[in-house]
């Protein structure tokens, strides 16, 4: 009898256990986050862990790269454009308590927008005037000019809304509005979040979930077939992709992301700040061999920074076909013989594979490339802050970021009033077929200058149990959006 009791206590055990499964989720990440604030960092991690699952906006973008609202619940603009009027959600707490109103709101544009701000994407929020609030659940926003894609930008990861009680442990130990709530991160392995019983929007299906960080190929491979990890919504091993389509275990999706991969060009750096160089290392650049060696044939080749599924895309691949003799007489025209440049290449298999094939495309014209393996947040640090670097290999996956290169202080140290001018005109028209025809200039301006070597779209690899339902299948914003993720029954 007692050995039918302790089976029947174990079978119950396991039973309890396959239910806390069920309603808890690992996903898999190549990247660790430096911290996880996205009001004051560029890394892609950090949205992929806290957008939509930990902080909110004011409006949130869906997978289908559409405006929906957040913690407005509704907005109107004025007939000039000049003015937003913000109807916040009633009842909303921070997760530490705190109440939430038009007062945190105003706080967190204004810190977004300040001299001083860290805000990686300050950007979005130079065309506001002023922020007002007419009542606790009441903001106006008036804007200097009118800017058409004001409510999109309010949607990005840094311009979530943050507490003024908690916004400087944010980095930590992250306090926002979302339907979980930060449990812990144990560093160089994962973060883990709980559900927020105290959510003001319909409750998320998923009672936890764990952020695993893994960056290696072959571990990520071995996670997932040993059942370490439940999915991988950028799975790092496309050399993989056909063994699991094979296996009814999991489900396997291909999207499409925003990531413009390139390699960026240190403009100036010299002889790098000689146009004629910077497109003599675009032709020696063979965009198909790169997408074929490395992403084993997944992405989309591109010629400019803009993503081929928008409808204002030029294909400009054509610009700089792959021509090494060509090459070799922009750099013997520019007077560079011998040249040895070097290649920072952080973590993500797209660089580190990727570099390797580019070094050797360049040694063909007579450019030595020395590869230097660094971590993310050296990559953080050393090119994106300090641009101490060459050359460097990464995908820019923010959405709509041709604008970044209007910046004098961003990290590929490029000018061009001309471009500048393209992008002041784009956000202040309104017209669809306007912003049509001044984002085909810029995507032309940038390609003309050989700004960087314009390499291919990063493909989205979605790999996980088949039984898991909700994961975004495109990325039209860096997020591992959980909100509606559950397990099939």
């Amino acid at each position: 009898m007692r050995q039918r009791m302790l089976v029947a206590g174990a079978l119950t055990l396991a039973m309890v256990g396959t239910a806390q499964a069920r309603d808890r989720l690992v996903l898999g990440m190549v990247l660790e986050p430096p911290h996880l604030d996205p009001t004051a960092g560029a890394a892609a991690a950090i949205d992929e862990v806290v957008y939509a699952n930990i902080f909110e906006g004011l409006t949130r973008i869906d997978e289908r790269g559409e405006v929906r609202p957040a913690l407005a619940e509704n907005w109107t603009v004025a007939d000039d454009g000049l003015a937003y009027t913000f109807r916040l959600r009633d009842g909303v707490t921070f997760h530490d308590g705190t109440s939430f109103d038009a007062s945190d709101v105003k706080f967190a544009l204004e810190r977004a927008m300040a001299p001083d701000s860290v805000n990686a994407q300050k950007g979005l929020f130079e065309p506001i005037a002023s922020v007002e609030t007419a009542d606790p659940l009441t903001v106006l926003v008036r804007l200097k000019r009118p800017t058409s894609a004001f409510l999109f930008n309010m949607g990005w990861g840094d311009a979530v809304v943050v507490a003024p009680e908690s916004a400087d442990e944010n980095k930590t130990r992250p306090i926002g509005t979302g339907p979980f709530t930060f449990a812990q991160w144990v560093k160089g392995d994962r973060v883990e979040i709980a559900r927020n019983a105290a959510y003001w929007g319909p409750p998320v299906a998923l009672a936890g979930a764990t952020f695993k960080f893994i960056n290696d190929p072959a571990a990520a491979t071995a996670a997932l077939l040993a059942g370490d990890v439940d999915a991988f919504a950028n799975f790092p091993a496309p050399e993989a992709l056909a063994q699991f389509a094979a296996d009814p275990r999991f489900a396997v999706v291909i999207g499409t992301t925003e990531g413009e991969t390139i390699l960026a060009i240190n403009n100036a750096v010299a002889p790098l700040d000689d146009l004629r160089v910077r497109r003599a290392i675009s032709h020696a650049i063979d965009r198909q061999a790169i997408i074929d060696g490395a992403m084993f044939g997944y992405g989309t080749p591109i010629g400019s920074h803009f993503a081929p599924h928008h409808p204002a895309y030029v294909d400009l691949t054509g610009r700089y076909p792959h021509d090494p003799e060509k090459a070799k007489a922009l750099l013997a025209e520019a007077g560079v013989s011998g040249l040895r440049l070097s290649i920072k290449l952080p973590p993500p298999s797209y660089a580190r594979r990727g570099g390797e094939i580019i070094a050797a495309q360049l040694k063909a014209v007579g450019i030595e490339a020395e590869l230097i393996p660094v971590e993310w947040a050296q990559w953080l640090e050393q090119v994106f802050t300090n641009k101490d670097y060459q050359l460097t290999i990464v995908s820019h996956t923010e959405p709509m970021d041709i604008g970044i290169y209007a910046r004098d202080d961003y990290y590929f140290n490029y000018s061009s009033p001309e471009f500048k001018a393209v992008m002041s005109d784009l956000a202040a028209t309104v017209d669809l077929a306007e912003q049509t025809e001044l984002l085909g200039r810029a995507q032309r301006i940038i390609a003309e200058d050989a700004v960087n070597g314009f390499l291919f779209q990063l493909a989205k690899h979605g790999v996980w149990d088949a039984r898991v339902q909700g994961l975004w299948h495109n990325s039209p914003i860096q997020a591992n959006d959980l909100t509606a993720v559950r397990w099939a029954e």
